[in-house]
């Protein structure tokens, strides 16, 4: 196992989420960094899935001018111009 130095701050905080977690501390910062791994992956894949289909609308020609959209959002926010 390799270790990782915290900053004393970190390794407060870490404690005091195992502690309210009745865990230790590697257990708990082994979750929580899981769960975060986890959340960035799903959001990364989501982003990619967006853009694809995002690249997929342009190439078929469903777009609209940007102003168009612009003062769509404008109007229905209540932006200044």
């Amino acid at each position: 196992m390799e270790t990782i130095s915290l900053t004393p701050e970190r390794k407060a905080q870490l404690e005091a989420y195992a502690q309210r977690h009745g865990q230790d501390a590697a257990t708990a910062l082994d979750e929580v960094l899981a769960d975060a791994l986890e959340r960035d992956q799903r959001e990364f894949e989501r982003s990619v899935s967006a853009i694809r289909q995002g690249y997929k609308d342009v190439k078929a020609g469903r777009t609209r001018p940007a102003a168009e959209f612009l003062e769509e959002v404008r109007a229905k926010h209540d932006f200044p111009r």
